[in-house]
Formats: C-alpha cells, sequence, structure tokens
C-alpha cells in the first residue's frame, strides 16, 4: 500500500509561496505488492502542485520505456554471450587429446592417423579365424565385427579417403583436439621435392583453417589482387562501391 504523507514546504519557499522556484518534499512507501499506488501517489501530487501532468507526462512514460527497452536488450545480449561462451566451453571439454599417433584408443578398437592413411586396430578374442571377421570398407562407412554379434565400429566416415588429418573416425564418435596432432615429420624428408612442397602446403593450409587464418591460395590470390589495383589505379575510383571479397584468381 502506498501512503503518501504530507509535503512541507522549505524555509524559502514559506517566506515566498508563489515563488516559481519553490520546492516541496514528496514522502511516500512503496509496496511492492502494489506498484500502481506508489505511481498513483505520485501523479495524484503532480497534479495538484504542478502542470507537468498536463504537458509532459506521456513523453516521460516513453522515455522510462525506452530505457527499460534499452536496459532489457542490453541484458539479453549479454545472457546470450554467456550462453555461447559456455556452449563453447562445454564443446571444447568434450573434445580429447588424441594418442600417440594422432588417433584415438577406445574400448574395442583404436585408430590412427598420418597425412597418407588412417589405420584402424580391432580387438577380437584370441583365436578369432579370419571367416569370422565382418569387414565392409566403402567410399564413405566403415563396419568391423564378428559374425552373429553385434559391429565392434560401424558408421559414416567423418570424410572420403583424402590428405589431411581429421577430428573424428566416424560420424558422432568422440572427437580429438586436431590442434595437437602432430605430423610426422621424419616421413616429409622421405618425400621427394615436389611431393614434399606439396603435403608442407597442404599442413600450412589446415593450420591457417583451423586459426581462421587464409590458406595460402588466399593469400597468393590477395597478392594478385593489390598487384591489379595497383596497375590500374584508376579502376578502383570508377568502381567504389565494387566488393572484391569475392573475386577469384584462376
Amino acid at each position: 500500500m502506498a501512503i503518501l504523507s504530507d509535503y512541507v514546504e522549505s524555509e524559502q519557499n514559506q517566506q515566498t509561496p508563489t515563488s516559481p522556484s519553490s520546492s516541496l518534499s514528496f514522502k511516500v512507501v512503496l509496496d511492492p505488492s502494489n506498484p500502481l499506488g506508489f505511481l498513483e501517489s505520485a501523479l495524484d501530487f503532480l497534479s495538484q502542485k504542478s502542470d507537468v501532468i498536463k504537458t509532459d507526462v506521456s513523453a516521460l512514460v516513453k522515455e522510462f520505456k525506452k530505457r527499460i527497452k534499452a536496459e532489457e536488450d542490453s541484458k539479453k545480449a549479454e545472457e546470450k554471450r554467456r550462453a555461447e561462451e559456455k556452449k563453447r566451453e562445454e564443446e571444447k571439454k568434450k573434445l580429447r587429446v588424441p594418442n600417440k599417433d594422432n588417433g584415438l584408443d577406445m574400448e574395442n578398437y583404436s585408430w590412427a592417423q598420418t597425412l597418407q592413411e588412417v589405420t584402424i586396430i580391432v580387438h577380437v578374442p584370441p583365436g578369432t579365424k579370419s571367416r569370422d571377421v565382418v569387414c565392409e570398407m566403402k567410399k564413405k562407412s566403415v563396419k568391423v565385427g564378428l559374425k552373429g554379434q553385434p559391429s565392434i565400429l560401424e558408421g559414416e566416415l567423418f570424410e572420403t579417403i583424402k590428405d589431411e588429418l581429421v577430428e573424428v573416425l566416424v560420424q558422432g564418435g568422440p572427437e580429438i583436439d586436431i590442434q595437437k596432432a602432430e605430423p610426422e615429420p621424419s616421413r616429409l624428408s622421405d618425400l621427394d621435392l615436389e611431393t614434399r612442397s606439396t603435403v608442407e602446403k597442404m599442413m600450412f593450409d589446415q593450420r591457417q583453417k583451423q586459426l581462421g587464418l587464409p590458406t595460402s591460395k588466399e593469400i597468393e590470390n590477395e597478392g594478385l589482387l593489390k598487384q591489379f589495383m595497383a596497375q590500374n589505379p584508376n579502376f578502383a575510383n570508377k568502381n567504389p562501391n565494387m566488393n572484391f571479397s569475392n573475386i577469384k584468381m584462376m
């Protein structure tokens, strides 16, 4: 319940009651269960002692609504940012540290990878015959197990066979932190100069993608574009609004 107390004029106001600069004191108790009572008391006080009700209340209410909306939008944006940050942290916690072969060791199987191949090692009981093994390797899927038993490993491969490290063996499987994987440098030294250059370029591009940086091809295209603009300064002046970000150099 809102209680409106008597107002008291200041000493200066008592001496000059008709002065437009006179001030009045206003005291009221806010009952959280009845906030409108507080507002009614304040408006009633203003209507008796001022002409603001006739002129500025509507603008004041709009300003308060605008301020409240801005605060709510800011709060929602902060909550969204925190939720996204929490989600990223949770996803990062799910990543596992790769084994020494840049793969992962599971209960019934393990996998390893180099830049050239992925190796899957499936654990079966001693004495298992080859005729008892089910092994189906397709372009995009794998199925390994024993006849008459649930598959030890079955699923869609993360990628078709290609020369780069992968984060997971099958879709939905546990992921490794690819940034902690370390391709074997000794293998590079065994390659011929042309192949080694290609592999090193591929490794560089993979690292750039992980860091959100331009690949070697994108860097090359950017250099060619800058060279073109330097040789043709009038082109940019004639096309100030042209977007060059999607231009691909052949």
